[in-house]
């Protein structure tokens, strides 16, 4: 009987704070403009990844949460071939491995969260693939090498083969080789980051992000403004203020590169609009609890989806997520670890339409924290034999 071989990972979601919007070459997925994350905890949200390889498997194949997903799209055949190449190398030099690049690949992949509904499902599914398929082989490559092989199967996935904050420097070089994540910051520099987010719809986007970029290079007027002089001076600011742990400068800037890519989404023509009447209402809210405070206490983001991601400090959790908690108390979520400590806050002075708007809205909230990189694990969804394990 032919050796099932083996590795399994999980691998965290990222949700960029300066975001990554627009391709100088879309086949190798080179970005117009730097970014920066922040890695959110996996014990809320991620990705569960087995990679394994037989001599007895007749064709590379993908299963995501039980479907199968085509292998044959030149994103994942990028990873394939950049990481056979890899442990090609290693058996050119040691015969006495076993020659794994030759033999055809199952992965089978798990995410605990919706997929495609704006919450970074491709950015932990391909870091997690490229995580385990490495782990299979392997390789001695560091994370920062290995997220130029994640970059080509999905941009951000890059940043989610780092913990804590990570930026994704664009590079300059016409093969992409510079084109790379690096850690900022890991997540004990500043361990008390917390985010609550409002889930406004799981459905799957209206616009993808692929063809949104593609429409916002063509035809959008601000973006170029965007990304040659706001985004490097907010990537510079943005390093600093996390360096210091200066919440207000995080919150700022933050929402400023929230507001300026999705006005850049709007300038496309025609135009693109991945925020709804929900997420305009968590908009007010977030506004509401800092004019409450007196200062920014809270911080709200939004990638290529309605769903609302707000930041904001471990101390701070009750001005915040417990004013959230007062009145979406009973959506799905709350029942959490993280949820069932929260406390329910009164708040002050919050509008009523956009209360109601999120009431009628909202459809879950999850509760998570800045968290760690990918992380090895036992817990196989390939048996012994090679068959999917049913979950």
């Amino acid at each position: 009987m032919s050796e099932i071989y083996r590795a399994s990972t999980t691998a965290p979601v990222n949700i960029a704070v300066i975001k990554y919007w627009g391709k100088r070459d879309p086949s190798l997925n080179l970005p117009t403009n730097s970014s920066l994350s922040v890695t959110l905890s996996q014990s809320d949200l991620r990705t569960h990844t087995t990679a394994s390889c037989s001599p007895t498997y007749n064709s590379d194949s993908l299963l995501l949460n039980g479907s199968p997903q085509d292998t044959s799209g030149s994103r994942t055949q990028a990873c394939f071939r950049e990481l056979r190449s890899l442990r090609s190398e290693l058996e050119k030099s040691d015969a006495s491995l076993p020659k794994l690049s030759t033999q055809k690949l199952k992965i089978v992949s798990e995410n605990n969260f919706p997929t495609a509904a704006g919450l970074a499902s491709s950015a932990a599914g391909f870091a997690a693939l490229v995580r385990a398929i490495a782990d299979l082989y392997q390789l001695t490559a560091t994370p920062t090498e290995l997220s130029r092989i994640a970059r080509q199967g999905s941009g951000s996935a890059c940043r989610s083969l780092f913990g804590g904050y990570v930026s994704w420097e664009m590079g300059s070089a016409a093969d992409g080789s510079d084109s790379l994540a690096t850690e900022v910051a890991p997540s004990s520099h500043w361990p008390n980051i917390r985010a609550i987010i409002l889930v406004a719809s799981s459905a799957k986007k209206g616009v993808s992000s692929t063809s949104g970029m593609q429409q916002t290079v063509a035809t959008s007027e601000l973006f170029s403004h965007r990304a040659k002089v706001l985004v490097p001076e907010r990537m510079t600011k943005m390093k600093d203020a996390i360096k210091r742990k200066d919440f207000a400068a995080f919150a700022e800037l933050t929402m400023r590169d929230s507001n300026g890519f999705h006005a850049t989404c709007a300038d496309t023509y025609p135009p693109i609009f991945y925020l709804n009447d929900t997420s305009r209402a968590a908009i007010r809210v977030v506004e509401n609890i800092n004019a409450a405070a007196g200062r920014s206490i809270a911080a709200y983001t939004f990638d290529a989806g309605p769903n609302a991601v707000v930041y904001y400090l471990a101390e701070d959790e009750g001005a915040v997520a417990g004013v959230f908690k007062g009145f979406l108390g009973e959506k799905e979520g709350w029942g959490s670890e993280r949820g069932g400590k929260v406390k329910v806050v009164e708040g002050k002075d919050l509008d009523e339409n956009a209360v109601q708007g999120l009431k009628d809205g909202v459809s879950r909230v999850i509760l998570t924290g800045v968290g760690e990189g990918p992380i090895s694990v036992q817990d196989h969804l390939v048996d012994e034999k090679g068959e999917a394990v049913a979950r």
